[in-house]
């Protein structure tokens, strides 16, 4: 297989990272119609009724009929999703379940509507979002899609209509679907449908008649879906040559390419093939071919050559500038790689005479290339007294300096490789030296590039003949051999000098393409790594500025839609800022509004909406106006403005995440006061009319309101005895002692909250867990607890207070929630490193997975218990152990029963130091 015919092995590794990519995902088809009722719908259920009887299991998730009988009978043996009630404005709304959709999992799912704006509140703002998590799941998705829903048609489609359609789906979704399925229709055949109550019924359809379903409207719909399905069609006939390294041009579909170049007549070049592109309904290309022959350009001509090429994107053409060592060999590489089957060149009307040995550009382009067609048009001649001045490639900036600095840097090179060689006679033949001489011609030609190559071959001739050749010190030659000698270096010089300059076009090429890429890369990298919209500001300008020089600014939208500057404005336009914000076109320097201005403003498209302005003055005007510079500038445009909507929507989510906690504190609190404070208030006043009853005071009489109080004090004469009082006072404590504990714990969390500061001492175990247990005995009493502690237990640094809360936790929970009678073993030992501790009882566990949420606030083994409490006593716990830098957990034991256990982080004692006795006094 020959080189040129042998597949690029980049692509073919893009070619199957994308195939693995897609491999888990499932298929989308989309049936794309001009405007509804032309049958997208009916073609979906038709297929997806095919793929049932194929075996394939089919679930529909939405599908609108609209009253039509023919689609409505469709749906007869197809499952349906039930759908989701909604609750919007006072009205209950259906939207499509994507949470069911996702558990049914089906092989294939039926989702009408495409562009459809879900409801607020829903996961996804858009339908398209919920259907690409359905791909990403491997669900296969049938969809339905109308011309004016596409985004980039969407203010086409309201010129024509003079209806805006707010409902988009992004382009690159639907040049992304697998499969796109054309459904059409004459509007003839439309609107009779319309007439008979096929498309929308009652008043509806007259609305529609009159506005919208007009036959021109239908027309120009039509003709944008054929065209918008011919582009996608393209787009992959494309893609499948590049993968199978297809050369010859497939003509299956007009595409121009006009070669631009600096003679005077570009603009009427550029002029005749749109003209040629519109005739012939095709898309069309604009390019300029930079090589080292065409380097040395006069400033009016690279002028000339960026007039043409905007002149030819302002005609609807898409514009490059390519750089590569042959003009033919690079202009037709590009346009196989775009299938183009049109070539428009331009003709001077007089040839100069150094090109008069060798054929035409479109004669030599013609013989390269059968496939393809060549226009040539006539230009007209250079303009009189233009001459060449230095150098001055579009890729890349190139340092001021005088035009001489070569010649002068050639007659350098060549004085000092005479002085150099000179000695060398005495040891070479002087043909040998003529090597030295070509070195330094190399060396030259690498450093400042053709022009001064070709002076240093020259004087390099000069120089020996003078020199090195008898008689020396004279142009004389007495040896007629060295006639050929000097013919002979002279062409080996120049074809050096030739190559060498090539090769240091090619390196300051392919350094730009390197830096360029390395430039986007970084770019692309620090702002993933962005958190916030300041992140983004500071790593957008900073990187713009390192681009293109200058200053640059960000305008940035506030929460009411006007633009603040993240910096000082100095000469920049807010105005203009403003307009391009509103618009949503560029406007400045080099474009078609203001471009008298000296900076140029960009809006900052993101998929969603416009994110803010990207204002610039480059150092370099003339450096910014390359069509390649431009399309960099775009491109980090569009990073920083889809970095700035990641960074937006990651702030709403956690504002929403927020919100939900601070949401679900609130009704944890509202529920802990309406309950467990509630409670124990009402037995209070119980209570306390009981004992005001014992001692003979009226029913009621001073005697706070509330449930229970009058069924208690009903017998004004009853009298209690000591017994009964001292009962009554003791339960009277408890629920005291109850609503303190409480209170108690919801200061406790707030405190801890708000930061812990630890009175880190050293104590023994032992006295902790006995003031634990001394304060938990009336809790412990209907229960058997064992102390199970390692022997000789080291002292341990902790905050006593702190540790001892865990343990009185601990045991009050085990208290509550084991039955009477259950056994609790409190256990702790040391190891190399840690101090572990652990509570195990014989009850009936922990309820499944609530190991690790029960540490959380306001969380309970149960929701609905009777048991009192408000879930805050482990959260309390694990937030102090935290604070010491230990862990703490808890799990079910077997047989049964459950366990806590906590571990705390410990070190070597500090070692005791006796003091000496006191004298003892006679």
């Amino acid at each position: 297989m020959s080189s040129s015919a042998r597949p690029d092995p980049d692509a073919l590794l893009a070619q199957l990272q994308r195939e693995e990519a897609h491999a888990a995902r499932g298929r989308l088809k989309i049936f794309f119609g001009a405007c509804a009722g032309v049958g997208k719908t009916f073609a979906m259920l038709n297929a997806a009724r095919a793929r049932q009887q194929a075996g394939v299991s089919v679930l529909i998730g939405v599908v609108e009929t609209h009253g039509r009988q023919e689609t409505e009978a469709q749906l007869l043996d197809l499952p349906l999703l039930p759908r989701r009630v909604v609750e919007y404005q006072g009205r209950q709304l259906s939207e499509f379940d994507l949470d069911a959709a996702l558990q049914a999992a089906p092989q294939l799912m039926l989702i009408d509507e495409f562009a459809h704006a879900n409801l607020p509140g829903s996961r996804h703002a858009k339908r398209w979002q919920d259907v690409e998590e359905l791909l990403a799941a491997g669900i296969d998705v049938y969809t339905t899609l109308n011309v004016q829903h596409l985004e980039s048609l969407n203010d086409i489609v309201g010129q024509i209509t003079g209806i805006v359609v707010r409902e988009t789906v992004p382009d690159k979704v639907f040049d992304a679907a697998n499969e796109v399925t054309l459904v059409d229709l004459p509007p003839e055949e439309l609107l009779d449908r319309l007439a008979a109550g096929k498309v929308y019924l009652g008043a509806q359809a007259e609305r529609a008649a009159q506005h919208f379903f007009r036959k021109g409207n239908l027309l120009a719909l039509r003709e944008l879906a054929l065209r918008r399905t011919a582009d996608r069609v393209d787009a992959q006939m494309r893609a499948y040559r590049a993968d199978q390294a297809i050369q010859p041009v497939w003509q299956a579909r007009e595409r121009l390419l006009v070669c631009v170049g600096p003679g005077a007549a570009g603009e009427k070049l550029v002029r005749s093939a749109a003209r040629l592109a519109a005739s012939l309904h095709a898309d069309w290309l604009a390019v300029y071919v930079e090589t080292p022959a065409l380097l040395q350009h006069s400033k009016g001509q690279r002028e000339r050559v960026l007039s043409s090429l905007r002149l030819a994107q302002e005609l609807g053409a898409e514009t490059s500038v390519l750089a590569g060592s042959s003009l033919v060999t690079t202009l037709l590489a590009y346009a196989r790689s775009r299938n183009v089957s049109k070539l428009v060149l331009g003709r001077p009307h007089a040839r100069h005479w150094r090109t008069l040995w060798r054929r035409s550009l479109s004669e030599r382009l013609a013989e390269a290339t059968p496939d393809i067609d060549v226009y040539v048009v006539a230009e007209d001649p250079l303009r009189p007294g233009e001459r060449p001045q230095a150098p001055q490639p579009f890729y890349a900036p190139v340092p001021t300096r005088s035009r001489w600095t070569g010649y002068a840097g050639a007659l350098g090179a060549c004085c000092l490789t005479t002085l150099l060689s000179l000695p060398l006679l005495h040891v070479f033949d002087p043909a040998n030296v003529v090597i030295v001489f070509l070195l330094a011609v190399v060396l030259v030609a690498i450093r400042w590039g053709r022009g001064p190559g070709m002076a240093a071959s020259i004087l390099s001739v000069l120089t020996f003949d003078f020199f090195f050749v008898a008689p020396k010190l004279s142009f004389t030659v007495s040896d007629t051999q060295y006639l050929f000698t000097f013919v002979l270096m002279l062409v080996v010089a120049l074809v050096i000098s030739q190559l060498a300059a090539r090769l240091r076009f090619e390196a300051q090429v392919a350094t730009y393409r390197e830096r360029r890429t390395r430039a986007l890369y970084e770019l692309g990298r620090e702002l993933a790594s962005a958190l916030t919209s300041a992140g983004v500001v500071e790593i957008g300008q900073r990187k713009l500025a390192e681009l293109f020089g200058g200053q640059s600014l960000l305008l940035l939208p506030n929460a009411s839609d006007e633009l603040q500057a993240a910096g000082e404005l100095g000469e920049f336009d807010p105005g203009l800022a403003d307009w391009v914000f509103r618009q949503g076109e560029p406007a400045g320097w080099s474009t078609r509004t203001l471009p008298a201005a000296k900076a140029l403003y960009l809006p900052l498209k993101a998929p969603m909406r416009l994110r803010g302005v990207l204002a610039l003055q480059p150092g370099e005007a003339e450096l910014l106006a390359s069509p390649e510079q431009q399309r960099l500038l775009e491109t980090c445009a569009s990073q920083i403005a889809v970095s700035l909507e990641r960074v937006h929507y990651v702030e709403v989510a956690q504002d929403a995440i927020v919100a939900m906690e601070g949401e679900r504190l609130r009704n944890s609190v509202l529920a802990a006061v309406s309950h467990d404070l509630r409670t124990p208030l009402t037995r209070l006043a119980g209570l306390v009319s009981l004992l005001q009853a014992g001692e003979g005071l009226q029913a009621g009489a001073g005697a706070p309101a509330g449930g229970g109080i009058h069924s208690a004090a009903a017998e004004p004469a009853l009298r209690l005895s000591a017994e009964q009082q001292r009962q009554t006072l003791a339960t009277l404590a408890d629920e005291v002692q109850r609503m303190n504990q409480l209170v108690l714990n919801l200061l406790e969390m707030a405190r801890l909250q708000s930061g812990v500061v630890l009175q880190l001492e050293w104590h023994v175990l032992e006295e902790v867990i006995g003031s634990a247990v001394r304060a938990c005995a009336s809790q412990l009493a209907g229960h058997q607890l064992q102390i199970q502690l390692q022997p000789d237990l080291p002292l341990v640094e902790y905050d006593v207070v702190l540790i001892e809360r865990v343990l009185v936790n601990w045991l009050e929970n085990a208290a509550k929630y084991t039955p009477a009678g259950s056994t609790l073993v409190l256990s702790a030992h040391t190891d190399a490193d840690t101090l572990c501790v652990r509570l195990r009882d014989n009850g009936p566990g922990l309820p499944p997975g609530a190991a690790e949420r029960l540490f959380d606030k306001f969380t309970r083994g149960h929701a609905e218990s009777a048991t009192p409490g408000v879930g805050l006593g482990l959260a309390i716990c694990r937030a102090i152990i935290e604070a010491h830098h230990g862990q703490i957990s808890a799990r079910n034991v077997s047989p049964q029963g459950a366990e806590f256990e906590f571990r705390l982080p410990r070190r070597p004692p500090p070692a005791l130091t006796l003091e000496p006795p006191l004298p003892l006094q006679p």
